[in-house]
């Protein structure tokens, strides 16, 4: 079943010490302290932080909820404390507790984010800023896409994907995976790569370099090292390399002592479909699966169907941001047919045995069709699909995970489905207080 996912309003909250903050009485007349009012220097993020540190009393959850390493959220809080000048939290090796000073900065803060958010929401809804934000930025890839010009429309892609860095405390460092060029992200050096993500790109353009602030997003939603491949790319390099690289990459990480059902596959757009390519060749040749896969806005028609939902009345065209990477697929299959390659064609193919899979899309992606067709196909074969829909119209709507709203709450689910699927590191009560 599909579940459409929107952001609702927040309720007042009480503090258990000061009520509701917009009901509290006037201040009893008499001598008062003049004390000086809160420093220019307090940050939205400072703010942001304590709450989710004080709603969660968890350092390890609040993390998590809010995309950035503990470290980093440790030092907010910190400098938080610092501008305000007293301690806000109590902790311990185990357990983290408001103070009296930090119940009465929570009482009215929560209120304040809620009002703040709300308004920034109006606003940009009654002035299309979200809607045309999401335009400018893949404007570049659009127009080398209507040029045919193969090599500005990658430079295109890797300009859109540089304005969006890892989040805060990831850290990016080289891999060699099975010979294949990759890239790790995580917030622990330390920490095994169990997150295999395939980029998207049309199989012509993308790259590891251009995903690291997707890969960090990743990362700290499925609280996992994050191993991005740098898989050939067609025309240059046609089918089958890019699925010999993935599958190169993932056999390295089985090698790393990485427990299969400890692996999260995952791929956006056209790496979606090639996420699929490399599980039916696991499951043709016999190897162990990953335990769960994670497939946002895939692509995975390469029969032309999604070209052809483009065709206008006049029989021209549309433009759009996947007009000419459908064209480019060409390159990738050389001149092989889908229906004859059960790796090009998971819309078909017998996917019986794989793993949970969560798929999302957005209502108004031209790709929202393989999204549904792939999640009936695959329940038809008994492998437990959910469809997650998001009202957002732009293609792999995650790469903004920094500024939209739906972005945020897709990464949550996609962590409480690693969660729930036992894929994401059981961090113990010391390490989360920390």
């Amino acid at each position: 079943m599909a579940v459409v996912h929107s952001r609702h309003d927040q309720n007042p909250v009480t503090s258990p010490i000061l009520g509701r903050m917009d009901e509290r009485p006037d201040p009893p007349p008499g001598r008062l302290l003049n004390l000086p009012t809160a420093p220019d220097a307090i940050e939205l993020r400072h703010l942001r932080a304590f709450v989710a540190v004080a709603e969660e009393l968890n350092f390890g959850r609040a993390a998590t909820r809010l995309y950035v390493s503990q470290p980093a959220l440790s030092r907010q809080i910190q400098a938080l404390e610092r501008l305000v000048g007293c301690r806000l939290l109590r902790r311990s090796t185990h357990r983290v507790e408001l103070t009296l000073a930090g119940e009465a900065l929570l009482g009215g803060t929560r209120p304040l984010l809620s009002d703040l958010d709300n308004a920034v929401a109006t606003t940009r809804s009654v002035g299309d800023e979200v809607v045309n934000r999401l335009a400018r930025l893949w404007a570049p890839v659009v127009v080398q896409g209507t040029k045919a010009n193969l090599q500005e429309m990658r430079k295109a892609y890797e300009a859109l994907h540089a304005q969006f860095p890892p989040p805060d405390g990831i850290q990016v460092r080289a891999a060699n995976a099975g010979g294949v060029p990759s890239l790790l992200a995580t917030a622990d050096p330390d920490q095994p790569a169990s997150v295999l993500l395939l980029h998207g790109g049309g199989y012509v353009m993308g790259s590891a370099f251009g995903y690291q602030g997707f890969a960090g997003a990743m990362a700290v939603a499925a609280q996992a090292g994050t191993l991005v491949p740098d898989f050939r790319l067609a025309p240059e390099h046609p089918f089958p390399a890019a699925v010999e690289d993935a599958q190169r990459a993932y056999q390295w990480m089985l090698e790393q002592d990485v427990e299969p059902h400890r692996i999260t596959l995952a791929g956006d757009s056209a790496g979606g479909g090639l996420a699929l390519s490399l599980l039916i060749w696991l499951k043709q040749e016999g190897l162990p699966m990953p335990g769960r896969v994670v497939l946002l806005c895939p692509g995975v028609d390469l029969s032309g169907g999604l070209l052809a939902g483009l065709i206008t009345d006049d029989g021209g065209v549309e433009h759009s941001p996947l007009e000419q990477i459908v064209r480019w697929t060409a390159g990738y299959l050389a001149g092989r047919s889908p229906e004859d390659e059960p790796l090009l064609s998971p819309l078909t193919a017998d996917l019986s045995g794989l793993p949970p899979m969560l798929i999302q899309a957005g209502t108004g992606d031209l790709a929202v069709g393989e999204a549904r067709r792939l999640t009936a196909h695959a329940t038809e074969h008994g492998v437990d699909a959910r469809l997650e829909l998001y009202p957002v119209s732009t293609h792999v709507f995650h790469l903004f995970w920094s500024f939209l709203p739906e972005a945020v709450d897709a990464f949550e689910n996609i962590a409480r489905f690693v969660r729930a699927t036992g894929g994401a590191a059981q961090a113990d009560n010391t390490a989360d207080a920390g």
